[in-house]
């Protein structure tokens, strides 16, 4: 326990504790355990860059974004000191938390002393969390607190934010710095004729544990997954498992989803009698907008194993792998961790693209991010893989034809961003960009995952999921249940105003094989492009579909949709930039109207064509 701990009571006002440190060090997990995860996350205007606030007790915890350095290299780590400088500038922050790295102490160091320094400079009571202690713990070496204490100037604590050793005695002294802050003031700073580098090499090598002991793992494992060939056969398998997991994992939790939609419209529909009310919850809200709640469960399963990846310490990795073979595209290995979080969603992969430094590479990976499948392309490859695929598995149900499907989709549009990328790289190449800084990359260590905070992340993108497009899903599905029923109100489609207004559109959609119920899906979709399957949920709902609730795909293969069709729809659906919100990012993070709406009638274009070909040859 440190020598810090002895306190006296007082009377002084709560301000903002905040807390910072580098990288992959714990300091995300520390947060949550001291917030007990309740907690508000926000964007600094205009960047990706995440502001965490969270309630700590009588007071407001905020978790900066992670920094190496106060001297930066990348764009988000330079938005993070501007505002660490304005915090240690407000009146409000009234005391640091930096986390330090206990495996890894230099690094840590070097920008926990110049926190230090800052702090002093602003009169900014500060305390080291020494995070990470069970790992230093597994290799039978100590750190003596009290003596690091007196060293850095500044109270520190041992603490696992894992395991939670140390937790309920850091959360107690931190009440306590919190209330006389002004007796943590750091008591000294570098020397002026020292280095920070220095210093931070001089303490970790007398308290910290030697670096080759924590590597070695990590080297054992690395020389496997890193291998030229095992690597890239390892992460190919990782990444079909992926794909295959969204499909083959959630298909009992859909099928549950579905079970419960379908015994809430009998029990409500039943109650209320035959009428207009009684079609409209049944054909506008069980068949519309419950069509949509099915697939949930595959957005759930889909952040679970990007969680997985990315706590694991395998993500960073994998970006490595990617970054020669990308590197042949025209882009960078940091272009690979924003188009995996475009398989969640576009519009935070385009602005997290803003860490990559070269402005060319950053244009085509941006440029090249709606091509991947996001989460809200999901629930329409479900639907039509259901209708067109055969459920059949294999390997005792391990894998399935269904998810080998869902993989060669995203697949598919992975080789189209690249093939694209190729084709932007010949023609936004320019002078300016020939030296480019070096790729690179801090590798964290190999660690389980903590199970609470992952179960909460993939709980919060359901919510969130459902809030950002439930809205949209149940307006339109009103609009097109209302259009689609009046004037005849007999669960006549064809007399329908909405069957009129199909008309028009009718010709563009026909040659793809589709009809107007089709193209009227397609274009709400534009919307968002889940509400593809609320719409065809209301306009199958209103033709009769009683008997099965919420079974859209059972209704689709009745209405005989050709597999030439399905699959060019498929392809559409792959290509097509389909998402009023995306291309509003894309304007806003490229300062260009030209290029946003350009790649929106491109890729729009490129769909139509693929899709027409490819209901031809099938």
């Amino acid at each position: 326990m440190s020598a810090f701990l002895v306190f006296e009571q007082s009377s002084s006002v709560m301000k903002n504790i905040i807390l910072v440190g580098k990288p992959n060090s714990g300091k995300s997990l520390l947060f949550n355990q001291l917030t007990g995860m309740r907690q508000k996350v926000a964007n600094f205007p205009g960047v990706t860059v995440e502001l965490k606030s969270g309630k700590f007790g009588e007071h407001t915890l905020i978790d900066f974004p992670g920094a190496y350095s106060l001297s930066t290299l990348s764009r988000d780590e330079e938005i993070a000191v501007e505002k660490i400088h304005e915090a240690m500038h407000d009146d409000n922050t009234g005391v640091i938390v930096c986390n330090l790295d206990a495996t890894r102490l230099e690094r840590s160091l070097v920008f926990g002393l110049q926190v230090r320094d800052l702090a002093k400079q602003h009169d900014k009571a500060l305390v080291f969390a020494l995070n990470m202690i069970d790992e230093v713990g597994r290799f039978s070496h100590q750190v003596d607190c009290d003596k690091l204490s007196e060293d850095l100037g500044a109270a520190v604590f041992p603490v696992s934010a894992k395991t939670l050793v140390g937790i309920h005695e850091f959360k107690l002294a931190l009440n306590e710095v919190a209330s006389q802050p002004e007796k943590y003031i750091p008591r000294q700073r570098v020397p002026d004729d020292d280095s920070v580098f220095n210093v931070s090499r001089r303490i970790a090598k007398q308290y910290g544990i030697h670096a080759d002991i924590v590597l070695k793992q990590q080297n054992t494992i690395d020389s496997f997954l890193l291998n030229s060939v095992l690597g890239g056969v390892a992460f190919f398998s990782i990444m079909f498992v992926l794909f295959q997991s969204i499909f083959t994992w959630a298909t009992p939790l859909m099928d549950g989803v579905e079970s419960i939609i379908g015994w809430l419209a009998v029990a409500v529909t039943s109650v209320i009698g035959q009428g207009v009310i009684n079609d409209f919850l049944q054909d506008a809200i069980f068949g519309g907008l419950g069509s949509f709640l099915v697939f949930v469960p595959q957005i759930m399963v889909l952040t679970l194993i990007i969680g997985l990846l990315e706590d694991s310490g395998y993500l960073a990795r994998a970006a490595l792998i990617c970054h020669k073979p990308l590197s042949y595209f025209g882009l960078s290995g940091r272009s690979f961790i924003p188009y995996l979080s475009g398989h969640a969603c576009a519009i935070p992969a385009i602005m997290a693209a803003r860490t990559i430094e070269s402005p060319r590479k950053r244009l085509i990976t941006m440029m090249t991010i709606p091509l991947m499948s996001c989460s809200a392309r999901l629930p329409v490859y479900a639907l039509l893989i259901a209708v067109l695929i055969p459920n059949t598995t294999y390997l005792g149900g391990l894998l399935s034809l269904q998810g080998t499907a869902f993989f060669v989709l995203y697949f598919l549009g992975i080789v189209t961003a690249l093939i694209v990328s190729v084709l932007l790289n010949k023609f936004t190449e320019n002078d300016s960009d020939k030296a480019e800084m070096p790729f690179i990359l801090e590798l964290p260590n190999y660690r389980l995952p903590h199970w609470k905070p992952l179960i909460l992340r993939v709980l919060t993108s359901a919510k969130q999921f459902i809030r950002r497009a439930g809205p949209v899903i149940f307006m339109v599905s009103v609009v097109i249940w209302f259009l689609g029923y009046f004037p005849s109100s007999e669960h006549d489609l064809q007399g329908s105003y909405l069957s009129m207004l199909g008309q028009w559109i009718e010709p563009v959609f026909e040659p793809l094989g589709l009809d107007w119920r089709y193209g009227v899906a397609i274009l709400v979709s534009f919307l968002a492009r889940e509400v593809f399957v609320g719409a065809l949920g209301t306009l199958f709902g209103i033709e009769g579909a009683d008997e099965n609730i919420a079974g859209l795909a059972e209704n689709i293969q009745a209405d005989g949709l050709t597999l030439g069709a399905g699959l060019g729809l498929l392809i559409f659906y792959v290509i097509a930039l389909q998402c009023v919100a995306t291309v509003a990012t894309l304007k806003g993070e490229t300062g260009s109207k030209k290029i946003a709406w350009g790649l929106f009638a491109g890729y729009g274009l490129l769909a139509y064509t693929s899709a027409f070909i490819v209901s031809h040859i099938f």
